[in-house]
């Protein structure tokens, strides 16, 4: 391994990089002028194929690097699956009917929401950080830089190819929060609860920290460069 990542932190990443991408990237696509529908069907559609795909790269990656967790596979997680399902479309359809019958109010709370939205992020990264504090430079020293460089990997691409493909940058941000910000929970739940291995949720709970300042960052990025092209040549 490029990163000296032994084999149960190894088989950690496969699993992380198999799960869907979390509700999340809907926050981070709305906070950054993201493509929030597109964002939202994509989540929705891997929520939906990772019933399938999460299983096959999870047993590929067992079999491939054999770590000694004393479990032979992962079955299809049906009911994990549905409640992310159901997570990403149930504020979805409150929206929108808010929207359809209070257009006005809908775009009065614009802004408080864009505002609430930053608090909650703030909140989440520092409950991450107290949460892990015990073990966070342990956890970051072994699977730190391989979950920052995936985390940075998967948010470029996620830009990047879109817009050589000619997409907007809306779409283009919406794609790359979907690809860059990972339902890392579902990923340790996993881990942890049907495979029985604490070693196979490091990746996961690291890239769960990561992931929001990084992600955060990336979107100011795009922002700012959305904002120079639109200011009036000197």
């Amino acid at each position: 391994m490029g990163f000296g990542l032994s084999p149960v932190l190894a088989v950690g990443m496969m699993l992380l990089a198999a799960s869907p991408g979390g509700t999340t990237a809907n926050l981070f696509s709305h906070l950054f002028g993201g493509d929030v529908a597109l964002n939202v069907t994509l989540t929705a559609v891997n929520a939906v194929l990772a019933v399938v795909t999460l299983p096959i790269i999870t047993n590929f990656a067992l079999r491939y690097f054999e770590p000694d967790i004393g479990q032979d596979g992962l079955g299809p997680q049906f009911g994990k699956v549905l409640r992310v399902f159901a997570l990403v479309l149930v504020p979805v359809v409150v929206g929108l009917v808010v929207r359809r019958r209070a257009e006005a109010f809908a775009r009065r709370m614009d802004r408080p929401v864009r505002q609430l939205s930053v608090a909650v992020l703030v909140a989440v990264i520092i409950g991450s950080l107290v949460a892990e504090r015990d073990d966070i430079v342990d956890h970051l020293v072994e699977a730190g830089p391989a979950a920052l460089a995936f985390c940075v990997v998967s948010l470029t691409i996620g830009y990047f190819v879109p817009r050589l493909l000619k997409l907007d940058k809306p779409q283009a941000i919406a794609c790359s929060m979907e690809i860059g910000v990972h339902n890392s929970a579902v990923a340790m739940t996993l881990a942890i609860s049907v495979l029985g291995s604490v070693g196979l949720a490091v990746p996961a709970a690291v890239y769960g920290v990561l992931m929001y300042p990084v992600a955060a960052l990336a979107g100011m990025l795009m922002t700012r460069g959305s904002r120079t092209a639109e200011e009036p040549a000197p």
